[in-house]
């Protein structure tokens, strides 16, 4: 199914980027990150599963995620948490760097300053 125009598609490692944000402010199942996401952006951003559940995947054998089944209060059924580990921390402020480095350099060529 095609985006609705108003989505923008998320640059490879971006995404990574986002869970691990997102997990920042403590933990979360799947669909409750990618509904954090795509409320956050005011619906630019759209998870898809197919991408979301991959991401969490790798960021979790990367040891940047820890996960663990729960039950939450008033539910019946278990969701699979995620959690931010230490090596999560450490990688979301090298990916923040990397990418407040990347929106400099697009937004020199943007917005040249004007030549003196």
């Amino acid at each position: 199914m095609p985006a609705p125009r108003n989505q923008i598609e998320l640059l490879q490692g971006t995404l990574d980027m986002l869970i691990l944000k997102t997990l920042l402010f403590g933990p979360a199942h799947g669909h409750g990150i990618a509904k954090h996401i795509q409320q956050t952006t005011r619906e630019v951003l759209v998870v898809e599963h197919g991408s979301l559940y991959p991401a969490l995947h790798r960021l979790e054998r990367n040891g940047w995620i820890a996960s663990r089944w729960q039950t939450p209060p008033g539910r019946a059924r278990e969701f699979k948490f995620y959690r931010l580990t230490a090596a999560g921390r450490r990688q979301l402020r090298t990916q923040e760097s990397r990418w407040d480095a990347l929106v400099r350099a697009i937004g020199r060529v943007m917005q040249p300053a004007p030549e003196v």
